[in-house]
Formats: C-alpha cells, sequence, structure tokens
C-alpha cells in the first residue's frame, strides 16, 4: 500500500522541468568558459555570472538552483565550462573555485527572493545583490587563502574590479530573462 501511495503522487520532475533546466544547464555552459584574462588578478572577467544570473530569473529557486548546480557538476567531472575552458577538481581548488562554489549560495539567495517575491522586481534585485555579495565573499575568502593575500588585496583583485561589469550583466540578464520568464509561463513550459 505505501508503494502505492509514492506511485501515485507522481514524479518528482515533469518532463518539461527537466528539459528547462537542461536548456539553462546548458546556457551556463556556453556563457561560462568564455573568459577575458587581466593581468592584475588571477580572476578572469568572465560571462558565467551572466549566465548564472539569466537562469535564476527565468527557472527561480528550485530549477535554477539545480541548474547551477548541474553546471558546477559538469565541470567538476571534467568538462571544459569553467573559465577559459577549464574543468575538473583541480579548478574548484584553484584562485576562482571560490567563486564557482559561490554560485550555488547565489542561486538559493536570488532563487529565494524570485519565488518568496514573483512579481516584485524591485526585490528581485536585492536578491541577486545580496546573492552576489555572498559569492563575492566566497570567492574572495577562498582566493586569499590559496593565494596567501590580504583580504584587502584579495577583494581588490578579485571584487572591486568586476563591479561594475556584475552590474551591467545583471541588467541584461534581467532584461533578457524576466520577459522570457512571463513567456515561458503563458506557453505553460514553466
Amino acid at each position: 500500500m505505501e508503494n502505492n501511495a509514492k506511485a501515485s503522487s507522481g514524479p518528482i520532475f515533469t518532463v518539461k522541468e527537466i528539459a528547462i533546466t537542461a536548456v539553462m544547464t546548458a546556457v551556463i555552459c556556453i556563457l561560462g568558459p568564455w573568459a577575458l584574462n587581466i593581468p592584475v588578478s588571477p580572476v578572469p572577467i568572465s560571462l558565467c555570472s551572466m549566465g548564472v544570473y539569466f537562469v535564476l530569473s527565468v527557472l527561480g529557486l528550485k530549477l535554477g538552483t539545480i541548474s547551477v548546480a548541474l553546471y558546477v557538476l559538469l565541470g567538476a567531472v571534467g568538462l571544459p565550462v569553467f573559465s577559459n575552458f577549464g574543468a575538473g577538481i583541480g579548478k574548484l581548488l584553484g584562485p576562482t573555485g571560490g567563486y564557482i562554489i559561490g554560485y550555488l549560495f547565489l542561486a538559493l539567495i536570488c532563487g529565494f527572493f524570485i519565488q518568496k517575491f514573483p512579481e516584485k522586481l524591485l526585490l528581485h534585485v536585492v536578491g541577486f545583490v545580496l546573492g552576489t555579495l555572498v559569492l563575492y565573499a566566497f570567492g574572495t575568502a577562498w582566493l586569499k587563502f590559496q593565494t596567501k593575500m590580504t583580504f584587502p588585496a584579495a577583494l581588490m583583485a578579485g571584487v572591486i574590479p568586476y563591479i561594475p561589469g556584475d552590474i551591467v550583466k545583471l541588467i541584461i540578464a534581467m532584461a533578457i530573462g524576466t520577459p522570457l520568464k512571463k513567456r515561458l509561463k503563458q506557453a505553460n513550459l514553466l
């Protein structure tokens, strides 16, 4: 009787949810490797954060976090989806590994705000900002640990120069992602 109750409750994910999560994971995997190294920092300018922002603005908490986790997992097992087409555990343990892991916390925080306040774009922005601050904190702490920099030096190498670009990436991601989410909902795909 107990097995019948579990079976009748339905699948954990629908086929549509699996498909849209896979497509959005692919978006991050396509954008993630494109990076520009800068001479003053071991942290490249990457399109990955824009991909993560976009995916979260479309998928929200549950599917967005799964999509980001899949991206991290794919890179960890060897697919060249991290910045500069890097991959593997070594990349996660390297100077930029804290930023990669920080994407998971960014997804949880932003996704929470998107789910909790579905029609309040200003609160979505608050969620993105808070999530990005946590991402920066993880990335800076790991960069400091890996490179033996002082905290201010790690902040200057891994956060301060990137803030203007991250603002632009967030604006672009939300400008495309938010209307796309509405369209996907109208088409009954979300």
